[in-house]
Parts: structure tokens; C-alpha cells; sequence
């Protein structure tokens, strides 16, 4: 049997692919931080801390045949270890992003232009290691390894179990106002851009039938649904599936209220969400025997998924940001109440 380890495999992602994985007949470790128990006799997990390369370098003796990493990285931790990782496996299999592509201005492929690339007059955003940059950065530094068995994935936003996406804002953002029936408040110009959203069971299908296949050695693909929607009809099915109230603003309101302490999510909402995502997965369908009657509409993943939901909405509330989290929802109860905030 062959043996797969997911690196930090524990989340909404990795959570729908080892199931896949193991109904294919391959041994699974999953290493997080999470403590989690296994009564599979073909499945582990480790908690430990993936990014020590000690540790990394005494794992990687137990002989793994693939290697899927969903770690998030930076340039410079990356740099070093990326041939450690290929030299020691014979399939590595790295999550990208589709945030590495420009502004297609059209339908993207995999040879569509990159950010890091295309982008020209923003010095202050490149000079960054934001996570578009680093992702294509380092997918650079796999291509000047000279190893081939590598293949590099570039999903589009990927929804789960607690990992919800509307524009820029994560589940923390605007499910819990949702469920406490508070309005949320969205940057009206990014409504009507096309975006392409993907369930984390489709993606893991894709995934799975991409480790081991000799037609993904040394190549990358978009990982995503042909499927796409406005991000108004996407906020519709939230409103439609669990009672989500929005109004749109202006784009300096909206990060104001929304991005006061950090640049992120202006540089997703600018170099992603404020361009049209509409993505050709032929690439991947081809390679995979997939089509698309295979994937779950949008509409349907979310429903499945949104039922799911605790019923205490505290879930949301990362307590490393809550202090973050609260100034926000002030704002944006403020900004709702008087059309106005202090910030």
C-alpha cells in the first residue's frame, strides 16, 4: 500500500480528501496541530509542527511515496525545504492559489498572466510577501529545483465545514452577524464581479485522482469548477440559506470598516476579488477522467454545508483576532444604524 502524508491535512480541505484517499487503497498521515484520534488501521495523525525541519527530516525517513502540503508558508521558510521535500517523495503534490493569476480580463488557463508578474505599478504591494506573491514565488523555486515529480495546484476559494468566503471577508466576518441577524456590510463595486467558488468535496476529487497520475508530473493546474456567479448571487444564496442581510458601500468605506489594522484583505479585494475570476478547468477535467456532472452546484454545497452549521455561532470568533473581530462588528453595526463610524 502506498503511503501519502498530508501536511497540515487536518483542515476543510484535507478533511474531505483523506476519506477519498483511503477508499483508493493508500495509507494516510495526516500531520496539524489539531489532536485528533484515528480507528482506521490505514490512517494516522501526528500533531506536530510541520514547518520544524528537524522534525521534517526524521519524518521523511518513514519513506512517504506523495507528500499533498497545505501549508502556508513564507518565501524564505519555503526556500530551503522545497527540495527536501521533493528529493524525499516520489509525487509532491503543492497547494498554490488561483490568487497568483493577474486580471485575465477574460477566462483564465493555466498559461494566463501571473501577478508577480504582470504587475507593474505597485511597488509598495511587491515588495510584500503577501499570499499571492509568495504562492507564485514559490512555485518558482520548485520549477529552478530540477526535480520533476512535482505537480502544482492552483485552487480558486474553497469552502467547508466553518470555512465560508463571500468577497473578502472570511466565515468570522459575516456568518456570525448572519446567525446573530445583523446586517453585513459589502463593497457594493465587487458585487457584480464574476467569481468561481469551489466545495471542498469536488476539490478533493480533483486531488485525488491527480496524486500518482503520471500525467501530473511537473505540471499545474487550476483547481476549480467551470461554474461561477456574481459575488451578489453568491451573498443571495447566503441570504437565501441561512437569512444573511447585506448593504453595499463604496470600496474606501468598506475598508475602512473592515480592514483598519492590516493591508490583506485590501490586497484581496483589489488583486483578486475586484477582477472577473471565470476559470477553464479543462486542464484538470482532461487529467483527471473528471467532468463537470461530476461536481455539486454552488447552491447545493452551500445548502449542504451551511446546514451543518452550530448552533452556537461563537465558532467564528477566532480568539487570537477577537478584539480585531469586535471592532468591526461595532463599525459595521454603526455604519448600518447611522451610515456612519468612528473608527
Amino acid at each position: 500500500m502506498k503511503k501519502i502524508m498530508l501536511l497540515g491535512g487536518s483542515g476543510a480541505l484535507g478533511s474531505y480528501l483523506t476519506p477519498m484517499l483511503l477508499d483508493m487503497g493508500f495509507r494516510v498521515h495526516v500531520v496539524s496541530l489539531d489532536e485528533l484520534q484515528s480507528a482506521n488501521e490505514n490512517l494516522t495523525y501526528e500533531k506536530a509542527n510541520a514547518k520544524d525541519d528537524a522534525w521534517l527530516r526524521e519524518r521523511l525517513k518513514d519513506g512517504f511515496d506523495a507528500i499533498v502540503d497545505f501549508m502556508i508558508y513564507s518565501t524564505k521558510e519555503f526556500q530551503p525545504r522545497a527540495k527536501l521535500l521533493m528529493e524525499n517523495t516520489g509525487h509532491y503534490v503543492f497547494l498554490s492559489s488561483y490568487r497568483v493569476y493577474a486580471d485575465a480580463k477574460g477566462i483564465i488557463t493555466e498559461d494566463s498572466p501571473r501577478l508577480l508578474d504582470a504587475l507593474k505599478d505597485d511597488p509598495a504591494f511587491l515588495a510584500t510577501d503577501d499570499y499571492a506573491l509568495a504562492k507564485a514565488r514559490q512555485e518558482d523555486i520548485i520549477h529552478a529545483s530540477g526535480c520533476k515529480n512535482f505537480t502544482i495546484l492552483r485552487p480558486a476559494p474553497t469552502f467547508s465545514r466553518l470555512k465560508y468566503q463571500l468577497i473578502s471577508m472570511e466565515a468570522n466576518s459575516f456568518i456570525n452577524r448572519a446567525l446573530e441577524h445583523r446586517t453585513v456590510v459589502l463593497p457594493e463595486p465587487a458585487l457584480d464581479k464574476q467569481a468561481t467558488m469551489n466545495w471542498s468535496g469536488d476539490v478533493a476529487k480533483m486531488i485525488s485522482r491527480l496524486v500518482f497520475n503520471p500525467a501530473a508530473m511537473g505540471e499545474t493546474y487550476s483547481i476549480a469548477t467551470a461554474e461561477h456567479h456574481s459575488w451578489r448571487e453568491i451573498a443571495d444564496y447566503y441570504k437565501e440559506i441561512i437569512g444573511m442581510e447585506y448593504i453595499g458601500t463604496d470600496i474606501d468605506t468598506f475598508l475602512d470598516i473592515f480592514d483598519k489594522h492590516t493591508d490583506w484583505g485590501r490586497w484581496r479585494l483589489m488583486y483578486d476579488r475586484m477582477y472577473d475570476r471565470v476559470i477553464d478547468n479543462s486542464k484538470v477535467l482532461r487529467d483527471t477522467g473528471l467532468t463537470q456532472a461530476d461536481f455539486m452546484p454552488l447552491k447545493d454545497s452551500l445548502r449542504l454545508e451551511l446546514s451543518q452549521l452550530p448552533e452556537d455561532p461563537s465558532w467564528c470568533h477566532f480568539s487570537v483576532a477577537t478584539i480585531i473581530y469586535e471592532d468591526i462588528n461595532r463599525r459595521m453595526d454603526e455604519y448600518v444604524a447611522t451610515g456612519k463610524y468612528e473608527l
